[in-house]
């Protein structure tokens, strides 16, 4: 990796400001996490927080994603910033006075972040290939990755230690203020200007503009196999992370919230772990191939996975054994899906021109999401009714199945032309 960027001024900023926001976004997302699954136990109940997320996603991303392109992102992602700092502050001070939330109230502020989440990450998706060279786009990246996993290993120990000690009233103040210094920090960065907004703003316009992105989508095979392989992987595995792993640690094999946070560190060390070691492989190998023998590989894991929290191993062995095999597998896996996603999110910075990037980027995220809420609530309601291995062994089957048909695909990538802003390349 080429650490020269870190000591340019506006990359150092950018990263900084993530890192901090970052950290407060995922002790509060850890520490909610805690509270529902302490106040309901119940994994379905769980999963539907996570998946109400969609709503919003299906009904501004296209929105956010024009609107993404039309204006100046500095000033949109520092507006964003401070005003979750404002959100959750609010919450912060309603917590503190009622000591407590309900369901509904989380749900609120779930839909509220996500809300600006979109609209910030349509903003955020062209600032980093605006900021450095196209040939330094895989460093960036791969830094970019180390940074963010470097937060998220650092935030479970820390929102783990802070949410015992003091609650989750704590975790909201300190997230409130990590979003005002992150967007104080964003103040200072010089981000170029490339973006085009019209001069009179119309329904037509906005329609003209969501389907420039849409052609892009759809004239670029690598865009358009990642989609659609990624909307199925997504459905079935994001539910095992997001809810089956955090559902068998807490309510299965019974772990402390300590050693949960100590799981959720592994899993970022995997992805620090992940460009650190394997920039120049991802360099080296084409991508389809990279992608095929790194999805073929995580759905072999997650099967080698499946029977670790069985009846037969948690009557047989020690649960911390069992927790301990849990770690192993899930930290191989970690870095294999790290690997693939730096190499997959650096080809579509570099196929994607950036004046369509916000419109092109939130199309894509949420094609490939858009199942997941639908896979968090029919696994989560699996988890609560049969063993969490037969689950475990049914998504890692889908992966599989799914991977083998697509590997035509994924190969045809590495063997085909793909424009890049005018230029042609034969492989990266």
């Amino acid at each position: 990796m080429n650490t020269n960027l870190v000591r340019q001024k506006d990359f150092f900023l950018l990263m900084l400001g993530k890192l901090v926001s970052l950290l407060g976004s995922n002790m509060q997302q850890f520490a909610l996490s805690l509270y529902v699954l302490e106040i309901t136990g119940s994994a379905t109940i769980f999963a539907s927080m996570l998946s109400i997320s969609i709503i919003p996603r299906i009904l501004l991303s296209p929105m956010a994603g024009v609107f993404g392109d039309w204006f100046d992102r500095k000033k949109t992602i520092v507006i964003l910033d401070i005003l979750n700092a404002v959100i959750i502050g609010i919450y912060a001070i309603i917590f503190i006075i009622n000591e407590s939330f309900s369901l509904s109230m989380i749900y609120l502020l779930v839909i509220l972040l996500e809300v600006t989440e979109i609209f910030f990450g349509s903003a955020m998706s062209a600032v980093l290939p605006s900021m450095v060279d196209r040939e330094e786009l895989l460093d960036a990246n791969s830094l970019n990755s180390l940074v963010m996993n470097i937060g998220q290993l650092l935030a479970p120990i820390i929102g783990a230690i802070i949410y015992e000690s003091f609650g989750l009233k704590l975790v909201l103040i300190i997230n409130s203020i990590s979003f005002l210094a992150s967007g104080i920090s964003e103040m200072f960065i010089d981000i170029p200007k490339k973006h085009k907004k019209p001069d009179k703003i119309s329904i037509k316009l906005f329609k003209n503009d969501l389907m420039e992105g849409i052609d892009i989508i759809k004239g670029n095979k690598f865009i358009f196999t990642m989609i659609s392989l990624g909307t199925i992987i997504n459905f079935a595995i994001a539910p095992l992370f997001s809810v089956g792993l955090i559902f068998i640690i807490k309510e299965v094999l019974k772990a402390t919230d300590f050693q949960f946070g100590v799981f959720q560190m592994v899993l970022s060390v995997s992805m620090i772990v992940a460009p650190i070691l394997c920039s120049g492989y991802i360099k080296r190998i084409p991508i389809g191939k990279l992608s095929y023998i790194s999805f073929i590989l995580v759905g072999l894991l997650v099967l080698i996975m499946a029977p670790i929290p069985s009846s037969i191993m948690i009557n047989n062995f020690s649960l911390n054994f069992i927790y301990v095999l849990l770690l192993t597998v899930s930290f191989i896996i970690g870095v294999l899906a790290t690997v693939s996603n730096i190499a997959i999110g650096t080809i579509f910075n570099q196929v994607t021109p950036i004046e369509f990037m916000g419109r092109t980027s939130t199309v894509f995220n949420l094609a490939v999401t858009i199942f997941i809420p639908a896979g968090q609530m029919i696994f989560g309601f699996l988890y609560d009714i049969i063993s969490p291995s037969y689950v475990i062994a049914i998504s890692s089957i889908i992966m599989i199945v799914v991977v083998r048909i697509y590997k035509t695909a994924l190969m045809d990538i590495d063997m085909e032309k793909t424009e890049i802003t005018g230029d042609v390349i034969n492989e990266i």
